[in-house]
């Protein structure tokens, strides 16, 4: 049985307490706006000595300035706001990844909120964030409270919108073009030989991002082409039903009939339920349906043949909105401005139809 010393000498020592500017003082036998002024480096006010001796104090203490402490006097954190709808969607972290790199290079650091795509969070996320005197926000969120942006505005903070819309909401809009690269990812399924088109998506509902891409697909439709029979419907895939996708798929191929069918999938997200789809389905991408998907992913080239994707700049699109930020922030006075960029088509097997296409299989699966 282990005796008492023991004991003690295995229990952890408490924490030291943190030092504190008024113990610098102290240490040094000055005041604290002496302190203050060293901190600040302003210690050409100071004598030699005097500033010798708070340097000395500072070290031998360990002592670390509160960052909140110093942005409330200087009345600027250098701390931005970040706030994203889902976190484990790629999109929303290669979005990060640019702005992150934008802010650092302008000295200043993200602070992120995941949402966990639950949209009653935003005034929280906001109010959270402001609690932290953030000088600004990036918001990508589902764009379903229109309080919660309109409350960081109160705070007196400029806003910027990534990919979803706030409705009514006058603030800098960075985001991908959807309607061009919906556009471009149906007209390459339709000159690649599909004809029976399939356009899945996550629930619409109020989420101007996918409300833009359905619609467009539908305008796409609309319109024709110049190619014979082109015909499409849209489904909203939800995580928790695969069986309902399953069931899409299947109506797919069955409208086609001896129609190539093809799917244009509005996120990566979908995507991967796409592909668990066709893998219970027992389909290859190719053979029995084609796909462009929304997202170009470090697996994208390693499922199947290849998926052939819409590429969204994401990096662009994070470094534009951290730097519409960063002009607001140094006064910049404009009005809302919308910056939409294009998509990149990047072409792979999912798009290629199989020379024993169309549809040989129909009816087997």
């Amino acid at each position: 049985m282990p005796t008492p010393a023991l004991l003690t000498a295995t229990t952890p020592a408490p924490p030291t307490p943190r030092a504190t500017i008024a113990d610098v003082a102290r240490a040094a036998g000055v005041s604290k706006a002496t302190v203050s002024r060293f901190l600040n480096h302003r210690d050409k006010l100071l004598s030699p000595d005097i500033a010798r001796r708070v340097e000395v104090a500072v070290a031998a203490l360990a002592y670390v300035p509160s960052p909140m402490a110093q942005a409330l006097k200087r009345g600027r954190s250098r701390l931005i706001g970040l706030v994203v709808a889902d976190v484990t969607n790629p999109f929303s972290v290669a979005v990060l990844r640019g702005a992150e790199k934008a802010c650092q290079e302008a000295g200043y650091l993200l602070m992120l909120f995941n949402l966990g795509n639950n949209g009653t969070r935003e005034r929280e996320a906001i109010e959270a964030l402001t609690a932290y005197q953030v000088d600004g926000f990036i918001l990508n969120t589902l764009g379903r409270d229109a309080g919660a942006a309109a409350a960081a505005a109160r705070h007196g903070k400029p806003v910027v919108l990534v990919d979803r819309r706030h409705q009514g909401m006058q603030a800098d809009f960075v985001s991908l073009d959807n309607t061009g690269s919906v556009r471009l990812a149906a007209g390459h399924l339709v000159e690649r030989g599909y004809r029976e088109l399939l356009f899945v998506s996550e629930p619409v509902r109020d989420v101007s991002s996918r409300v833009e891409r359905e619609a467009a697909f539908l305008a796409f439709l609309a319109e024709g082409t110049d190619k014979p029979a082109v015909t499409g419907r849209t489904f909203e895939s939800s995580a928790d039903n695969a069986d309902a996708l399953d069931q899409a798929l299947r109506a797919l191929r069955q409208r086609a009939g001896q129609r190539l069918p093809g799917i244009v999938s509005s996120n990566a997200v979908v995507t991967l339920r796409v592909v668990a789809a066709m893998a219970r389905l027992g389909w290859r991408f190719g053979e029995q349906v084609g796909l462009v998907g929304f997202d170009e992913t470090e697996w994208s080239p390693y499922v199947g043949p290849g998926l052939t994707t819409i590429a969204q700049p994401t990096d662009d699109i994070g470094r534009m909105a951290a730097g519409c930020l960063l002009e607001r922030l140094r006064g910049v006075a404009l009005p809302a401005r919308q910056i939409l960029l294009p998509g990149q088509l990047i072409v792979r097997g999912s798009s290629s139809p199989h020379p024993n296409s169309p549809n040989p299989t129909l009816g087997h699966a």
